[in-house]
């Protein structure tokens, strides 16, 4: 009933079975838990049906995946996490994947784990210190699991079942686009290169992604020179494939049977194309030429270097000196190549540099492909996470996307942070590429600076595509509206006045205002006030209350040079100088929201604050977790916000037990929660 399902099933496990990237029993685990789960929505259905209900009720019963919908009553995220608590005690101790989904039956997250049930828990327990988590905790209904035989079949599992569901808080390409990529189709009798975006198929060898389409062209173009291959757009071959398909038992003598029944395509007169198609080339020597692209794509050049310098030299003492020339042609080619290359290192090495640059929600991974010493391309791309995930799993998660893709895997993998799991990962590519992968992290020395290049170039790369889509503006707009929400603001706060204190021991003490003027910095907008009140030491409450005397006194109000009424005052601070913000506006007799850094709601917290990063799911809800600790205090808390409301809830979670407290009010901003001025939690 679920196409969805049914499309996993038929996808995956025998498609990977006959690769050999997963063994007979992973592939009966996918097949067992869709079959359980098809069987159990067909049985509510049926029941409905059986009942009396007809096909309206039997339909009604299922959602539009075909799973059936949810009786249970609507429950608290209490109630939620207690029973999600229940249902793990029967998951498994063994290594698998795991999947959170939410209310709708939507996969939200995909995960691997060597020993599942522990791993489930440390969300649910808030044990896990990632921002993302309580947002996903927020979010998550139910959950299932597929368990496999060991940490490596996990990780091959659950690329998988990331390319098929697109998690939301799965680390994923921003645009999720197809990428180009050169492919070499080794199925073919006569295997042709191609440039493509398609998904991958069973037969065909990919090379890539490239970022640039152009110079994706630009390549096959240059290799094609180099070595004579058929390209898979040619017509001819096309037709020749047609005939060897229907005689596949001629498949050893295919250049005689060609040879009567095609005719030689316009690359072949023009010397870039190997002759497949009229039979002018057998099979082992075209075989030959393939080897030669796919080193070529690998960045292998001295092996395809020494093979046509050894070429050459056999036709000259053969006295064949036109394929000697024809040979000497593709050498030079491949010299002048080599000169538009950057060395970088002095010997011989194959390895990827991934640098990242991240803002809030978003980032850039640019890869260094490094092949025997040289740099043969760079890549960008941007992806649909930022500072809202871990340093480690934004390059994890990108690690596993890119090298999924891709046949080209170097003997080396640098990054800037330490993955947690790195030999789970190494495994894989090596066993991907046939030999070892080393993932490293270096610390000095040519590879740093070259890491240190890439990263820079992510920078550069986010920016422009920032500009180029409008990404900043949107940011600016979403980061308005979660102000106003957060504030219970009137309308998003277009003009923002930023003040501060400094003071050297009570003396020279001076005072800044920084304007945000819709969302961004008005540096023609920022004033100095040098305090002209004697002190003696220092006292910002007395220095707070002076400048936004003199700031908003009338003749300022009315000067043009000091711009319009601010729809948001914010201090630089604590509660001294809040009030006093708050006392001098009102002797002016100004009613301009004002707010603190720690003044959100009108609730003070005494106490370290770590963690505290707010975060916005898809549906526009606020969340705000933070960590507290002091002498007397450690708790976890929560705080969820829903779209276009000031109500809001708190959960309060102590760390030295599992009690856990709820509040729920009205968040005001400080200037009007008389209930919680001059308190402190």
């Amino acid at each position: 009933m679920s196409k969805e399902r049914i499309s996993w099933e038929n996808e995956y496990p025998d498609e990977l079975e006959r690769e050999g990237r997963m063994r007979p029993t992973l592939a009966r685990a996918v097949r067992d838990h869709e079959a359980a789960g098809n069987a159990a929505d067909e049985t509510v259905a049926e029941a409905v049906w059986a009942d009396g209900g007809g096909e309206a009720a039997a339909l009604d019963a299922v959602d539009d995946g075909g799973r059936a919908k949810s009786s249970r009553p609507r429950e608290t995220q209490q109630q939620k996490l207690a029973r999600i608590k229940r249902e793990l005690e029967a998951v498994p101790t063994e290594p698998g994947v795991y999947l959170w989904k939410d209310a709708g039956g939507e996969v939200i997250y995909v995960g691997k784990a060597k020993q599942l049930r522990a791993r489930m828990r440390q969300y649910v327990n808030f044990q896990d210190d990632r921002a993302k988590i309580p947002l996903l905790v927020e979010a998550i209904d139910s959950f299932d699991y597929l368990v496999v035989d060991n940490e490596h079949e996990a990780l091959v599992l659950e690329r998988n079942l990331i390319a098929q569901y697109h998690p939301y808080f799965n680390v994923d390409f921003k645009d999720d686009k197809s990428y180009p990529y050169i492919a070499v189709t080794e199925s073919d009798v006569f295997p042709a290169i191609k440039y493509t975006r398609e998904r991958h198929r069973k037969g065909t060898r990919y090379f890539g992604p490239y970022t640039d389409a152009k110079a994706a062209r630009e390549t096959i173009d240059t290799l094609r020179k180099v070595v004579p291959i058929c390209s898979a757009t040619c017509a001819e071959w096309k037709r020749a494939r047609r005939i060897l398909e229907r005689e596949p038992d001629q498949a050893a003598v295919a250049n005689i049977v060609l040879a009567g029944k095609c005719r030689p395509c316009f690359d072949y007169h023009v010397g870039r194309g190997p002759g497949a198609c009229c039979g002018a080339i057998d099979t082992v020597e075209y075989a030959r030429h393939v080897r030669q692209v796919e080193d070529f794509l690998q960045g292998k050049r001295s092996t395809i270097v020494d093979e046509l310098t050894d070429q050459m030299r056999e036709a000259a003492a053969g006295l064949d000196f036109e394929r000697a020339g024809r040979l000497k042609a593709r050498l030079q080619g491949l010299s002048a190549l080599d000169v538009k290359q950057q060395v970088m290192f002095s010997a011989d090495i194959d390895l990827d540099l991934i640098g990242f640059y991240r803002e809030e929600t978003i980032s850039c991974a640019c890869v260094f492909v490094v092949r025997e010493g040289r740099t043969v391309r760079s890549v960008e791309f941007i992806l649909d996470k930022g500072a809202d995930v871990g340093e480690d799993e934004l390059q994890g998660g990108f690690v596993k996307r890119y090298y999924d893709e891709t046949a080209d895997i170097p003997a080396e993998v640098c990054l800037s942070v330490d993955l947690p799991d790195a030999d789970v990962i190494a495994g894989w590519l090596g066993e991907k590429r046939c030999r070892a992968v080393r993932l490293h992290r270096p610390q000095r020395g040519e590879k740093r600076r070259l890491l240190e290049m890439a990263e820079s170039n992510a920078r550069h790369a986010l920016m422009r595509y920032m500009v180029r889509t409008g990404y900043a503006d949107d940011r600016t707009n979403k980061a308005l509206l979660q102000l106003e929400s957060a504030l219970a603001l009137d309308a998003p706060p277009m003009r923002i006045e930023c003040f501060d204190i400094s003071t050297l021991h009570g003396h020279f003490t001076v005072a800044s205002m920084v304007v945000f003027t819709n969302g961004r910095p008005d540096k023609s907008q920022y004033r100095r006030f040098k305090i002209q009140t004697p002190l003696t030491e220092a006292n910002d409450f007395v220095s707070m209350s002076e400048v936004l005397g003199r700031r908003y006194s009338p003749e300022r109000m009315a000067d043009g040079r000091f711009g319009s009424r601010p729809d948001l005052l914010v201090v630089d601070g604590g509660k001294p100088q809040l009030t006093a913000a708050m006392e001098q506006l009102a002797q002016l007799g100004l009613d301009i929201p004002a707010c603190g850094p720690d003044g959100s709601g009108g609730i003070t917290v005494t106490g370290r604050i770590s963690d505290f990063e707010q975060s916005i799911d898809r549906r526009g809800n606020l969340y705000i977790p933070i960590n507290v600790m002091d002498t007397d205090i450690s708790v976890q808390e929560q705080i969820s916000l829903p779209r276009g409301s000031s109500s809001a809830s708190v959960d309060i979670l102590p760390n030295f037990n599992s009690n856990r407290h709820s509040l729920s009010g009205v968040l005001l901003p400080l200037c009007k929660a008389h209930l919680f001025q001059g308190r402190s939690f």
